[in-house]
């Protein structure tokens, strides 16, 4: 099926629910107002079941089909926005100083909320849809959260979908792949511990300072002369600090970054070789280097029948042409991963147009992208769950 004729009409309603998220972001686990405005819409919308506080402030509803029972599919937005100070200037900016959604999660959530009121309406469906709205995507891990907290098994979902807007993709396309789709998002921090003095006496001393630039030199081997070029591998060192005086070399550097990558063993391949190199190169200059290597998101991994089957929804609602299914990885990461460890399932990506680039202060949701967003999840679930079932 083509576009829904209700979510075009939808999408001017929609449209002003996304534009007050926009008005009022929330960091992190702290989205108390924008769980309270989504319970209150499921609830208005009549869902059998609305529970909040999972993974401490997620929301789940539960739309129960009109044709019988059977198995829960889920289907996932996020909530929370950035640290940032908005910059567009459009009439439905931040009113928080400091935080924006500069990610699309306001679009995100009001999108899911339009599928839902749908659904809801109509429930033309055999079993249950779970309409999953997570905190704290943004590096607090909400998706783990709410695993752990019984998200599957509370509600019984068999299998679960996520969605996420790409600028730069038209709007009306969508983007998806098999396997590994985001990357695996690592973090570490190194300390080189040397010896302080005069900046007059530098043979005195072991600087930190020099040998955390060599460090930072030899780390970039690891990719360029320790990875085959076909595999996806990012290190970079982001932060270096060492010192507050002209006239004083200084005891310590710490050096700090990321590393991403989409295979396991590339990942146990780079942390390995990471401590390796720093211990090995601090130690031969005289100094000591301490790296404290941090494990973050695992790999975004869309499982082969369930990324069939987002891909035919996507097509059946925007064209054979309007679907690219072998997409690109992206190096970024997405906690929507815990979830498809959890579930098969699968991660697509929806265009946003011509855009500034998401996490950036002048980036906005296009409202143009919402009947399209809709549509899929309707088509998702109603063809996941078909009445003759």
């Amino acid at each position: 099926m083509p576009l829904l004729n209700r979510a075009i009409e939808m999408q001017d309603e929609v449209s002003g629910w996304r534009r007050h998220l926009h008005q009022n972001p929330e960091l992190m686990f702290d989205v108390h107002e924008t769980a309270r405005f989504v319970t209150d819409k499921l609830r208005q919308f009549g869902c059998d079941v609305v529970e909040t506080g999972i993974g401490r402030t997620g929301v789940v509803g539960i739309i129960r089909g009109r044709h019988g029972e059977g198995q829960t599919v889920g289907l996932r937005s996020d909530m929370d926005a950035l640290p940032l100070t908005e910059v567009t200037g459009k009439p439905w900016a931040s009113h928080i100083t400091g935080a924006m959604h500069a990610c699309g999660h306001d679009g995100h959530t009001a999108m899911l909320l339009g599928a839902a009121q749908y659904l809801a309406q109509t429930r033309n469906f055999k079993g249950s849809v779970a309409v999953i709205f997570q905190p704290a995507e943004e590096g607090g891990g909400g998706g783990r959260e709410m695993v752990a907290d019984g998200l599957m098994e509370r509600f019984s979902i068999s299998e679960i979908y996520g969605m996420h807007n790409i600028p730069g993709l038209p709007i009306g396309e969508f983007a998806i792949r098999k396997g590994p789709i985001m990357a695996a998002t690592d973090e570490f921090t190194i300390t080189v511990e040397g010896r302080g003095g005069h900046a007059a006496q530098p043979h005195r001393t072991i600087d930190p300072v020099v040998i955390g630039a060599q460090v930072v030199n030899a780390l970039q081997t690891i990719v360029s002369r320790g990875t085959d070029p076909l595999d996806s591998v990012v290190l970079s060192v982001t932060r270096f600090h060492s010192g507050d005086a002209h006239n004083i070399i200084p005891q310590r550097a710490e050096l700090a970054g990321t590393v991403r990558t989409l295979r396991p063993e590339m990942r146990d391949f780079a942390e390995r070789r990471l401590i390796e190199v720093s211990e090995g190169v601090a130690g031969a200059l005289g100094a000591s280097a301490t790296v404290h290597y941090t494990r973050n998101y695992p790999v975004t991994f869309n499982h082969s029948r369930e990324t069939d089957f987002a891909a035919q929804t996507a097509r059946n609602v925007a064209g054979i042409n309007a679907v690219n299914d072998e997409v690109a990885p992206m190096m970024a990461g997405e906690d929507f991963s815990y979830m498809l460890e959890a579930r098969p399932g699968a991660f697509i990506f929806i265009g946003n147009g011509d855009t500034a680039s998401l996490h950036n202060p002048a980036y906005d949701f296009n409202d143009d992208a919402i009947p399209h967003g809709i549509s899929y999840w309707v088509q998702l679930a109603e063809s996941a769950l078909p009445p003759s079932s």
